[in-house]
Protein backbone atom coordinates (compact mmCIF):
# COMPACT_ATOMS: atom_id res chain seq x y z
CA UNK A 1 0.00 0.00 0.00
CA UNK A 2 3.03 2.31 0.39
CA UNK A 3 4.61 1.29 -2.44
CA UNK A 4 1.61 2.22 -4.48
CA UNK A 5 1.57 5.31 -2.80
CA UNK A 6 4.96 6.80 -3.24
CA UNK A 7 4.53 5.53 -6.64
CA UNK A 8 1.41 7.87 -7.48
CA UNK A 9 3.29 10.76 -5.94
CA UNK A 10 5.84 10.16 -8.11
CA UNK A 11 3.85 10.46 -11.49
CA UNK A 12 2.49 13.56 -10.48
CA UNK A 13 5.63 15.40 -9.69
CA UNK A 14 6.88 14.29 -12.72
CA UNK A 15 3.54 14.97 -14.43
CA UNK A 16 3.68 18.95 -13.09
CA UNK A 17 7.74 19.06 -14.20
CA UNK A 18 6.48 17.95 -17.68
CA UNK A 19 3.93 20.66 -17.78
CA UNK A 20 6.10 23.30 -16.62
CA UNK A 21 8.72 22.00 -19.29
CA UNK A 22 6.08 21.89 -22.17
CA UNK A 23 4.96 25.92 -20.92
CA UNK A 24 8.12 27.06 -20.74
CA UNK A 25 9.08 25.99 -24.47
CA UNK A 26 6.00 26.90 -25.40
CA UNK A 27 6.80 30.81 -24.18
CA UNK A 28 10.30 30.06 -25.86
CA UNK A 29 8.88 29.41 -29.04
CA UNK A 30 6.06 32.13 -29.22
CA UNK A 31 9.17 34.68 -28.10
CA UNK A 32 11.56 33.19 -31.08
CA UNK A 33 8.64 33.25 -33.21
CA UNK A 34 7.74 36.70 -32.41
CA UNK A 35 11.37 37.74 -32.94
CA UNK A 36 11.24 35.99 -36.52
CA UNK A 37 8.28 37.38 -37.11
CA UNK A 38 9.43 40.89 -36.40
CA UNK A 39 12.55 40.66 -38.70
CA UNK A 40 10.88 38.85 -40.78
CA UNK A 41 8.32 42.12 -41.53
CA UNK A 42 10.63 44.30 -41.23
CA UNK A 43 12.51 42.57 -44.16
CA UNK A 44 9.50 42.75 -45.61
CA UNK A 45 8.96 46.41 -45.33
CA UNK A 46 12.25 47.40 -46.44
CA UNK A 47 11.80 45.22 -49.25
CA UNK A 48 8.70 46.75 -50.40
CA UNK A 49 10.18 50.19 -49.67
CA UNK A 50 13.13 50.32 -51.37
CA UNK A 51 11.04 49.73 -55.00
CA UNK A 52 8.33 52.44 -53.88
CA UNK A 53 11.41 54.56 -53.80
CA UNK A 54 12.28 53.85 -57.06
CA UNK A 55 8.81 53.80 -58.06
CA UNK A 56 8.55 57.26 -57.22
CA UNK A 57 11.23 58.54 -58.72
CA UNK A 58 10.29 56.54 -62.05
CA UNK A 59 6.83 58.16 -61.31
CA UNK A 60 8.18 61.99 -61.03
CA UNK A 61 10.35 61.36 -64.35
CA UNK A 62 7.19 59.50 -65.79
CA UNK A 63 5.27 62.92 -64.93
CA UNK A 64 8.09 64.78 -66.38
CA UNK A 65 8.25 63.43 -69.66
CA UNK A 66 4.10 63.37 -69.97
CA UNK A 67 3.59 67.33 -69.30
CA UNK A 68 6.61 68.09 -71.34
CA UNK A 69 5.15 65.56 -74.07
CA UNK A 70 1.69 67.54 -73.65
CA UNK A 71 2.77 71.11 -74.25
CA UNK A 72 5.80 71.17 -75.89
CA UNK A 73 3.69 71.01 -78.79
CA UNK A 74 2.21 74.08 -78.27
CA UNK A 75 5.55 75.82 -77.01
CA UNK A 76 6.64 78.32 -79.72
CA UNK A 77 10.16 80.15 -81.20
CA UNK A 78 9.79 83.92 -82.14
CA UNK A 79 12.17 85.37 -83.84
CA UNK A 80 12.07 89.22 -84.40
CA UNK A 81 13.21 91.65 -86.49
CA UNK A 82 13.96 94.89 -84.99
CA UNK A 83 13.19 98.32 -87.22
CA UNK A 84 16.10 100.11 -88.61
CA UNK A 85 17.19 103.48 -86.95
CA UNK A 86 17.68 106.14 -88.86
CA UNK A 87 20.93 107.22 -90.50
CA UNK A 88 22.07 110.05 -87.93
CA UNK A 89 24.89 110.95 -90.32
CA UNK A 90 23.83 113.51 -92.82
CA UNK A 91 25.93 115.22 -96.08
CA UNK A 92 27.69 118.43 -95.83
CA UNK A 93 26.65 121.15 -97.24
CA UNK A 94 29.27 122.49 -99.04
CA UNK A 95 30.56 121.02 -102.04
CA UNK A 96 34.09 120.57 -101.15
CA UNK A 97 34.87 116.78 -102.10
CA UNK A 98 36.46 116.18 -99.36
CA UNK A 99 33.20 116.54 -97.48
CA UNK A 100 31.58 114.39 -99.91
CA UNK A 101 34.69 111.16 -99.33
CA UNK A 102 34.26 111.23 -95.79
CA UNK A 103 30.23 111.54 -96.27
CA UNK A 104 30.72 108.29 -98.24
CA UNK A 105 32.89 106.89 -96.08
CA UNK A 106 31.00 107.46 -92.80
CA UNK A 107 27.85 106.35 -94.52
CA UNK A 108 29.57 103.15 -95.40
CA UNK A 109 30.61 102.23 -91.64
CA UNK A 110 28.11 103.74 -89.76
CA UNK A 111 24.85 102.13 -91.99
CA UNK A 112 22.51 100.91 -89.44
CA UNK A 113 21.93 97.20 -89.20
CA UNK A 114 18.47 95.62 -88.05
CA UNK A 115 18.55 93.95 -84.53
CA UNK A 116 18.04 90.25 -84.54
CA UNK A 117 15.96 89.05 -81.26
CA UNK A 118 14.84 85.78 -80.08
CA UNK A 119 12.50 84.39 -77.40
CA UNK A 120 9.65 82.51 -76.37
CA UNK A 121 5.94 81.94 -76.14
CA UNK A 122 2.98 79.44 -76.34
CA UNK A 123 -0.47 78.95 -78.53
CA UNK A 124 -4.10 79.15 -75.86
CA UNK A 125 -6.37 78.73 -78.64
CA UNK A 126 -6.05 77.02 -81.72
CA UNK A 127 -6.99 79.36 -84.05
CA UNK A 128 -3.38 80.64 -83.35
CA UNK A 129 -3.21 83.23 -80.62
CA UNK A 130 -0.14 83.01 -78.97
CA UNK A 131 0.83 84.52 -75.60
CA UNK A 132 4.74 86.32 -75.36
CA UNK A 133 6.36 89.35 -73.32
CA UNK A 134 5.66 92.30 -74.89
CA UNK A 135 9.43 92.95 -74.66
CA UNK A 136 10.25 89.99 -76.96
CA UNK A 137 8.30 91.72 -79.76
CA UNK A 138 8.37 95.78 -79.11
CA UNK A 139 9.75 97.90 -81.57
CA UNK A 140 9.87 95.04 -84.19
CA UNK A 141 9.68 94.72 -87.74
CA UNK A 142 9.10 91.57 -88.51
CA UNK A 143 8.14 88.43 -86.24
CA UNK A 144 8.87 85.13 -86.93
CA UNK A 145 6.47 81.86 -85.06
CA UNK A 146 8.71 78.38 -85.40
CA UNK A 147 6.75 75.42 -84.16
CA UNK A 148 7.80 72.40 -82.60
CA UNK A 149 7.32 70.51 -86.38
CA UNK A 150 9.59 73.15 -87.84
CA UNK A 151 6.66 75.02 -89.62
CA UNK A 152 6.99 78.93 -89.87
CA UNK A 153 4.69 81.45 -90.02
CA UNK A 154 4.66 85.56 -89.76
CA UNK A 155 3.41 87.00 -86.47
CA UNK A 156 0.64 89.69 -86.38
CA UNK A 157 0.64 91.45 -82.93
CA UNK A 158 -3.11 91.66 -81.61
CA UNK A 159 -2.32 93.53 -78.56
CA UNK A 160 0.31 94.80 -75.59
CA UNK A 161 0.28 95.49 -72.05
CA UNK A 162 3.67 97.43 -70.50
CA UNK A 163 2.18 97.18 -67.52
CA UNK A 164 2.34 93.34 -67.21
CA UNK A 165 4.88 93.09 -70.19
CA UNK A 166 2.97 90.86 -72.12
CA UNK A 167 1.67 90.32 -75.85
CA UNK A 168 -0.59 88.55 -78.05
CA UNK A 169 0.51 87.37 -80.98
CA UNK A 170 -1.94 85.75 -83.88
CA UNK A 171 -0.78 83.62 -86.69
CA UNK A 172 -2.82 81.92 -89.21
CA UNK A 173 -2.03 78.50 -90.08
CA UNK A 174 -5.31 77.22 -91.32
CA UNK A 175 -5.91 74.55 -89.36
CA UNK A 176 -6.13 74.16 -85.97
CA UNK A 177 -2.93 73.76 -84.25
CA UNK A 178 -1.97 72.67 -80.46
CA UNK A 179 -2.76 74.53 -77.59
CA UNK A 180 -2.44 74.69 -73.72
CA UNK A 181 -4.75 75.55 -70.62
CA UNK A 182 -4.23 78.87 -68.76
CA UNK A 183 -4.21 76.91 -65.00
CA UNK A 184 -5.42 78.45 -61.86
CA UNK A 185 -2.26 80.72 -60.26
CA UNK A 186 -3.85 81.27 -56.97
CA UNK A 187 -3.68 77.67 -56.26
CA UNK A 188 -0.04 77.18 -56.45
CA UNK A 189 2.19 76.31 -53.36
CA UNK A 190 5.97 77.07 -52.82
CA UNK A 191 7.35 73.89 -53.24
CA UNK A 192 5.42 72.47 -55.86
CA UNK A 193 7.05 71.40 -59.31
CA UNK A 194 7.10 73.24 -62.12
CA UNK A 195 8.77 72.92 -65.67
CA UNK A 196 9.45 75.55 -67.69
CA UNK A 197 9.84 75.42 -71.30
CA UNK A 198 10.94 77.55 -74.35
CA UNK A 199 13.73 78.60 -76.65
CA UNK A 200 16.88 79.90 -74.16
CA UNK A 201 20.13 80.72 -76.40
CA UNK A 202 17.50 79.79 -79.12
CA UNK A 203 17.56 76.49 -78.04
CA UNK A 204 14.11 75.76 -79.09
CA UNK A 205 11.63 73.36 -77.17
CA UNK A 206 14.70 73.56 -73.79
CA UNK A 207 12.87 72.10 -70.73
CA UNK A 208 13.90 72.66 -67.27
CA UNK A 209 12.16 71.33 -63.76
CA UNK A 210 11.98 73.03 -60.77
CA UNK A 211 10.35 74.19 -58.07
CA UNK A 212 8.01 77.13 -56.82
CA UNK A 213 10.55 78.66 -54.50
CA UNK A 214 7.99 82.03 -53.57
CA UNK A 215 5.25 83.69 -54.65
CA UNK A 216 4.52 87.46 -54.61
CA UNK A 217 7.69 88.61 -55.65
CA UNK A 218 8.59 92.52 -56.70
CA UNK A 219 11.68 92.73 -58.70
CA UNK A 220 13.14 96.52 -58.61
CA UNK A 221 11.79 98.88 -61.13
CA UNK A 222 8.39 96.82 -61.28
CA UNK A 223 4.60 97.85 -61.82
CA UNK A 224 2.48 97.10 -59.13
CA UNK A 225 1.22 94.92 -61.66
CA UNK A 226 3.91 92.52 -61.59
CA UNK A 227 3.90 90.22 -58.92
CA UNK A 228 5.91 87.22 -59.29
CA UNK A 229 5.99 83.28 -58.41
CA UNK A 230 9.42 82.71 -58.28
CA UNK A 231 10.98 79.72 -59.33
CA UNK A 232 14.99 77.85 -59.37
CA UNK A 233 13.68 76.13 -62.78
CA UNK A 234 16.46 77.28 -64.97
CA UNK A 235 15.27 80.38 -66.95
CA UNK A 236 18.08 81.89 -69.38
CA UNK A 237 17.61 84.66 -72.40
CA UNK A 238 15.45 83.39 -74.67
CA UNK A 239 12.83 81.84 -72.51
CA UNK A 240 11.08 85.31 -72.17
CA UNK A 241 7.11 84.79 -72.95
CA UNK A 242 7.27 80.50 -72.42
CA UNK A 243 5.06 78.71 -70.33
CA UNK A 244 5.76 78.04 -66.99
CA UNK A 245 3.45 74.91 -66.31
CA UNK A 246 2.38 72.73 -63.08
CA UNK A 247 2.45 68.69 -63.09
CA UNK A 248 -1.15 68.95 -65.06
CA UNK A 249 0.17 70.23 -67.77
CA UNK A 250 -1.54 73.74 -67.27
CA UNK A 251 0.20 76.77 -67.39
CA UNK A 252 0.54 78.95 -63.96
CA UNK A 253 3.02 81.86 -65.35
CA UNK A 254 4.61 83.45 -68.12
CA UNK A 255 8.11 83.64 -67.58
CA UNK A 256 9.64 87.05 -67.79
CA UNK A 257 12.91 87.81 -65.76
CA UNK A 258 15.84 86.40 -63.87
CA UNK A 259 17.82 88.00 -61.01
CA UNK A 260 21.61 87.53 -62.19
CA UNK A 261 24.29 89.06 -62.16
CA UNK A 262 25.97 88.24 -65.41
CA UNK A 263 22.30 87.72 -67.29
CA UNK A 264 22.17 84.28 -67.60
CA UNK A 265 20.71 81.40 -64.66
CA UNK A 266 21.22 82.02 -61.12
CA UNK A 267 18.60 79.89 -59.65
CA UNK A 268 16.19 82.73 -59.67
CA UNK A 269 13.48 83.32 -62.26
CA UNK A 270 10.24 84.99 -61.68
CA UNK A 271 6.98 84.91 -63.64
CA UNK A 272 3.53 86.58 -64.55
CA UNK A 273 0.86 84.37 -62.44
CA UNK A 274 -1.12 83.36 -65.02
CA UNK A 275 -4.37 84.84 -63.52
CA UNK A 276 -3.17 88.05 -64.53
CA UNK A 277 -2.49 86.56 -67.87
CA UNK A 278 -5.93 85.78 -68.43
CA UNK A 279 -7.12 89.11 -67.37
CA UNK A 280 -4.92 90.78 -69.96
CA UNK A 281 -5.14 88.01 -72.71
CA UNK A 282 -9.31 88.88 -72.43
CA UNK A 283 -9.22 92.12 -72.64
CA UNK A 284 -6.73 92.44 -75.23
CA UNK A 285 -8.93 90.23 -77.11
CA UNK A 286 -12.17 91.98 -76.70
CA UNK A 287 -10.90 95.67 -77.23
CA UNK A 288 -7.24 95.34 -78.23
CA UNK A 289 -6.20 96.60 -75.56
CA UNK A 290 -5.88 96.58 -71.49
CA UNK A 291 -8.47 99.12 -69.86
CA UNK A 292 -7.86 99.60 -66.50
CA UNK A 293 -9.64 102.13 -63.85
CA UNK A 294 -7.44 105.65 -62.94
CA UNK A 295 -7.52 107.77 -60.31
CA UNK A 296 -4.77 110.35 -60.97
CA UNK A 297 -2.76 110.72 -57.84
CA UNK A 298 0.62 109.88 -57.47
CA UNK A 299 0.55 107.90 -53.65
CA UNK A 300 2.85 106.65 -51.08
CA UNK A 301 2.40 104.36 -47.80
CA UNK A 302 1.34 104.97 -44.91
CA UNK A 303 3.69 103.11 -42.47
CA UNK A 304 3.34 102.28 -38.94
CA UNK A 305 5.81 105.14 -37.60
CA UNK A 306 2.80 107.60 -39.23
CA UNK A 307 0.27 105.81 -36.88
CA UNK A 308 2.39 105.68 -33.62
CA UNK A 309 2.84 109.80 -34.71
CA UNK A 310 -0.80 109.99 -34.85
CA UNK A 311 -2.24 108.33 -32.03
CA UNK A 312 -3.36 105.68 -35.03
CA UNK A 313 -2.04 102.58 -34.23
CA UNK A 314 -3.95 100.59 -36.93
CA UNK A 315 -3.93 103.15 -39.27
CA UNK A 316 -3.15 101.95 -42.92
CA UNK A 317 -3.55 103.79 -46.70
CA UNK A 318 -1.70 105.89 -49.40
CA UNK A 319 -0.68 109.06 -49.12
CA UNK A 320 -1.66 111.76 -51.89
CA UNK A 321 1.75 113.30 -52.59
CA UNK A 322 0.60 114.64 -55.95
CA UNK A 323 -2.61 114.92 -58.45
CA UNK A 324 -2.48 115.05 -61.56
CA UNK A 325 -4.68 118.25 -62.51
CA UNK A 326 -7.91 119.79 -61.66
CA UNK A 327 -9.70 117.49 -64.21
CA UNK A 328 -8.28 114.46 -63.67
CA UNK A 329 -10.75 111.69 -61.42
CA UNK A 330 -9.30 112.62 -58.09
CA UNK A 331 -8.80 116.80 -59.07
CA UNK A 332 -12.59 116.61 -59.86
CA UNK A 333 -13.69 114.66 -56.82
CA UNK A 334 -11.42 117.69 -54.45
CA UNK A 335 -8.75 115.45 -53.58
CA UNK A 336 -5.53 117.26 -52.40
CA UNK A 337 -1.98 116.69 -51.71
CA UNK A 338 -1.65 115.39 -48.22
CA UNK A 339 -5.02 113.37 -48.36
CA UNK A 340 -4.79 110.01 -46.87
CA UNK A 341 -7.14 107.14 -48.78
CA UNK A 342 -8.38 104.71 -46.48
CA UNK A 343 -10.87 103.08 -48.50
CA UNK A 344 -12.41 102.38 -51.79
CA UNK A 345 -15.76 101.01 -52.27
CA UNK A 346 -15.75 100.32 -48.24
CA UNK A 347 -12.61 98.25 -48.66
CA UNK A 348 -9.50 99.14 -46.52
CA UNK A 349 -6.31 100.43 -48.59
CA UNK A 350 -3.45 98.74 -46.78
CA UNK A 351 -0.59 100.84 -49.16
CA UNK A 352 0.32 102.55 -52.29
CA UNK A 353 0.34 99.76 -54.62
CA UNK A 354 -3.04 98.68 -52.74
CA UNK A 355 -4.75 101.26 -53.85
CA UNK A 356 -2.89 101.62 -57.33
CA UNK A 357 -4.29 97.99 -57.98
CA UNK A 358 -7.78 98.27 -56.36
CA UNK A 359 -8.05 100.99 -58.87
CA UNK A 360 -7.16 99.58 -61.57
CA UNK A 361 -9.37 96.72 -61.01
CA UNK A 362 -12.20 99.12 -61.35
CA UNK A 363 -13.42 99.41 -64.83
CA UNK A 364 -13.25 102.91 -66.23
CA UNK A 365 -16.11 105.77 -66.07
CA UNK A 366 -17.75 103.98 -63.12
CA UNK A 367 -18.17 105.86 -60.08
CA UNK A 368 -16.68 103.87 -56.51
CA UNK A 369 -16.42 105.59 -53.40
CA UNK A 370 -13.62 106.72 -51.83
CA UNK A 371 -13.10 107.59 -48.22
CA UNK A 372 -9.92 109.43 -47.25
CA UNK A 373 -7.97 112.05 -43.81
CA UNK A 374 -7.43 115.32 -44.36
CA UNK A 375 -5.39 117.23 -41.58
CA UNK A 376 -7.68 120.12 -39.79
CA UNK A 377 -6.19 122.16 -37.32
CA UNK A 378 -3.82 119.35 -36.30
CA UNK A 379 -6.55 116.28 -36.34
CA UNK A 380 -7.55 114.23 -39.29
CA UNK A 381 -10.63 113.90 -40.06
CA UNK A 382 -12.61 111.71 -42.43
CA UNK A 383 -14.59 112.36 -45.64
CA UNK A 384 -16.45 110.34 -47.97
CA UNK A 385 -16.78 111.42 -51.79
CA UNK A 386 -18.24 109.67 -55.10
CA UNK A 387 -15.54 109.75 -57.83
CA UNK A 388 -15.94 108.56 -61.24
CA UNK A 389 -12.53 106.90 -62.17
CA UNK A 390 -11.03 107.75 -66.06
CA UNK A 391 -9.39 105.51 -68.08
CA UNK A 392 -5.38 104.22 -66.73
CA UNK A 393 -2.81 105.79 -69.38
CA UNK A 394 0.06 103.67 -70.96
CA UNK A 395 3.38 103.85 -68.93
CA UNK A 396 4.94 106.79 -70.56
CA UNK A 397 8.39 105.69 -68.83
CA UNK A 398 10.13 102.73 -68.72
CA UNK A 399 11.15 101.20 -65.56
CA UNK A 400 15.08 101.96 -66.60
CA UNK A 401 14.13 105.84 -66.70
CA UNK A 402 14.10 107.66 -63.79
CA UNK A 403 13.48 111.91 -63.49
CA UNK A 404 16.59 114.62 -64.33
CA UNK A 405 17.85 115.74 -60.53
CA UNK A 406 16.53 118.94 -59.32
CA UNK A 407 18.66 121.81 -60.17
CA UNK A 408 21.04 121.95 -57.25
CA UNK A 409 20.08 124.11 -54.60
CA UNK A 410 22.29 127.39 -53.90
CA UNK A 411 23.61 126.87 -50.10
CA UNK A 412 22.87 129.21 -47.01
CA UNK A 413 24.66 130.69 -44.72
CA UNK A 414 23.24 128.99 -41.77
CA UNK A 415 25.39 126.95 -40.05
CA UNK A 416 25.78 123.16 -40.77
CA UNK A 417 25.23 120.14 -38.47
CA UNK A 418 24.40 116.17 -38.84
CA UNK A 419 21.96 114.83 -36.59
CA UNK A 420 21.03 111.14 -38.07
CA UNK A 421 24.14 112.23 -40.35
CA UNK A 422 22.29 114.66 -42.26
CA UNK A 423 24.19 117.73 -43.36
CA UNK A 424 21.50 120.80 -43.29
CA UNK A 425 21.39 124.24 -44.09
CA UNK A 426 18.51 126.73 -43.62
CA UNK A 427 16.23 127.54 -47.28
CA UNK A 428 17.35 130.96 -48.07
CA UNK A 429 15.72 133.39 -50.50
CA UNK A 430 17.80 132.54 -53.60
CA UNK A 431 18.04 128.77 -53.27
CA UNK A 432 13.92 128.89 -52.14
CA UNK A 433 13.54 130.84 -55.95
CA UNK A 434 16.15 128.40 -58.31
CA UNK A 435 14.63 125.26 -56.51
CA UNK A 436 10.92 126.69 -57.23
CA UNK A 437 10.21 126.68 -53.54
CA UNK A 438 8.99 130.26 -52.90
CA UNK A 439 7.12 130.61 -49.92
CA UNK A 440 7.88 127.23 -48.25
CA UNK A 441 9.95 126.95 -45.19
CA UNK A 442 12.31 124.54 -43.73
CA UNK A 443 15.37 122.49 -43.49
CA UNK A 444 17.29 121.29 -46.75
CA UNK A 445 19.03 118.32 -47.01
CA UNK A 446 22.40 119.10 -48.19
CA UNK A 447 24.20 115.61 -47.55
CA UNK A 448 23.06 112.55 -46.43
CA UNK A 449 26.07 110.39 -44.63
CA UNK A 450 25.98 106.90 -45.99
CA UNK A 451 26.97 105.22 -42.30
CA UNK A 452 24.21 106.91 -41.06
CA UNK A 453 20.78 104.54 -40.45
CA UNK A 454 18.82 106.87 -42.79
CA UNK A 455 20.44 106.13 -46.02
CA UNK A 456 19.33 102.61 -45.51
CA UNK A 457 15.47 103.81 -45.43
CA UNK A 458 13.25 103.16 -48.65
CA UNK A 459 12.18 100.01 -50.71
CA UNK A 460 12.92 98.14 -53.69
CA UNK A 461 10.89 101.33 -55.76
CA UNK A 462 12.65 104.03 -54.30
CA UNK A 463 9.56 105.55 -52.05
CA UNK A 464 9.68 106.12 -48.48
CA UNK A 465 13.46 107.64 -49.50
CA UNK A 466 15.09 110.74 -47.89
CA UNK A 467 17.38 112.70 -50.74
CA UNK A 468 19.43 115.09 -51.19
CA UNK A 469 17.97 118.72 -51.68
CA UNK A 470 14.63 117.51 -50.05
CA UNK A 471 13.21 120.52 -47.68
CA UNK A 472 12.08 118.80 -44.73
CA UNK A 473 9.70 121.07 -43.34
CA UNK A 474 8.05 119.17 -40.16
CA UNK A 475 8.98 116.40 -38.02
CA UNK A 476 6.27 113.90 -36.20
CA UNK A 477 3.77 117.11 -36.55
CA UNK A 478 5.97 119.64 -35.42
CA UNK A 479 6.67 121.97 -38.11
CA UNK A 480 10.36 123.46 -37.87
CA UNK A 481 11.90 126.11 -40.06
CA UNK A 482 15.31 126.41 -39.02
CA UNK A 483 18.31 123.64 -38.33
CA UNK A 484 18.01 124.51 -34.46
CA UNK A 485 14.25 123.62 -34.36
CA UNK A 486 14.87 120.55 -36.31
CA UNK A 487 17.50 119.77 -33.77
CA UNK A 488 15.58 120.40 -30.66
CA UNK A 489 12.72 117.90 -31.96
CA UNK A 490 15.50 115.28 -32.93
CA UNK A 491 17.35 115.75 -29.41
CA UNK A 492 13.80 114.43 -27.97
CA UNK A 493 13.38 111.24 -29.48
CA UNK A 494 15.78 108.19 -28.90
CA UNK A 495 16.30 104.65 -30.22
CA UNK A 496 13.06 103.20 -31.21
CA UNK A 497 10.74 106.10 -31.69
CA UNK A 498 8.50 106.47 -34.53
CA UNK A 499 9.49 109.51 -37.17
CA UNK A 500 7.51 110.90 -39.48
CA UNK A 501 9.31 113.49 -41.46
CA UNK A 502 7.05 115.84 -43.39
CA UNK A 503 8.77 116.93 -47.01
CA UNK A 504 8.53 118.34 -49.97
CA UNK A 505 10.68 117.63 -53.43
CA UNK A 506 11.08 119.09 -56.65
CA UNK A 507 9.83 116.98 -59.11
CA UNK A 508 11.47 117.49 -62.23
CA UNK A 509 9.06 115.38 -64.26
CA UNK A 510 6.20 117.43 -63.91
CA UNK A 511 7.94 120.57 -62.68
CA UNK A 512 5.91 120.87 -59.52
CA UNK A 513 6.90 120.81 -55.65
CA UNK A 514 5.15 117.78 -54.20
CA UNK A 515 4.69 116.84 -50.39
CA UNK A 516 6.11 113.12 -49.61
CA UNK A 517 6.41 111.29 -46.31
CA UNK A 518 9.51 110.08 -44.84
CA UNK A 519 8.76 107.12 -42.40
CA UNK A 520 11.15 105.59 -40.03
CA UNK A 521 12.09 104.14 -36.46
CA UNK A 522 14.94 105.69 -34.79
CA UNK A 523 18.27 103.46 -34.98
Amino acid sequence: MAIKENLGLLEKRILQKLVVFILVLSAGLLTVGGFLGYLLAERRAAAIEAPNSALTAEYLSASFAEVAKTVEPAVVNIDTKGKIPEVSVKPSQSDEKGDKELYDFLQKQFTPRPVYGVGSGFIVDPKGYILTNYHVVSDSSRITVRLQNGEEYIGTVIGTDEETDLAVVKVNAGRDLPAVKLGDSNAVQVGDWVLAIGSPFGLAQSVTAGIISQLGRETPGGTVFRKFIQTDAAINKGNSGGPLVNMRGEVIGINSQIASVTGDFNGIGFALPSNEVAFVYQQILATGKVKRGYLGVSPESIRPEFGKVYDMPNLTGAMVVGVEDSQSAAGKAGIKPGDIIIEIDGKTVTGSQDLIAKIASISPDRQVSLSYLREVAGKLEKTTVAVTLKERPSRSMSASETPDPPKKLTPGTAAETRPWGLNLIELMPQAAETSKMQGLTGVVVKEIDPASFLADVGDLNGQNMLLQRDLIQGVNRTPVKTVAEFIAVVNKLKIGDAVVLQISRYESRGQKVLPHLVQFTVQ
